[in-house]
């Protein structure tokens, strides 16, 4: 298992991804661009020293990111049909998220294996990202039997 966000935006909120990644043991892969310089010191803040312990890589564009990770892609969407919570995930799935102002584009989209929305009030758009990666981590984990 491992989450993937491309292009994100908000320093903040990929610290809080690296923090969770380095506690539930899950891989994190970047896909550049990114919204902010690496050296951001929100990252830091926010992943705090948990950075040191996850897997992290970064890759220069989409076709970069599939050259080297060519297994099935779980989107996460607020225009998904399956919810998360249905029995949908296998072990070596990849988590994808798009960037907070904007989501994926379509030929990403077209490229993931399954699309899933975690259901939220109608009144409501979406969440924020950290919270919908950590919800579908996991979720995803507990479906696999793979939580630490």
């Amino acid at each position: 298992m491992r989450i993937a966000l491309y292009q994100p935006e908000i320093a903040g909120n990929v610290g809080a991804v690296l923090r969770l990644g380095a506690c539930l043991g899950v891989a994190v892969d970047l896909i550049e661009p990114l919204g902010f310089q690496w050296d951001d010191a929100r990252v830091r803040r926010t992943a705090m020293d948990y950075i040191d312990e996850v897997d992290i890589t970064r890759h220069r564009d989409w076709a970069s990111f599939r050259a080297v990770r060519p297994g099935r892609l779980v989107l996460l969407t607020t225009k998904g049909t399956t919810s998360l919570y249905d029995d949908v995930f296998a072990p070596d799935d990849i988590l994808i998220i798009g960037k907070e102002s904007a989501g994926v584009p379509d030929h990403v989209a077209a490229a993931c294996g399954l699309a899933v929305r975690i259901p939220i009030r109608a009144a409501v758009r979406s969440l924020n990202l950290a919270t919908a990666a950590a919800l579908a981590l996991g979720e995803a984990l507990r479906q696999t039997e793979s939580l630490p």
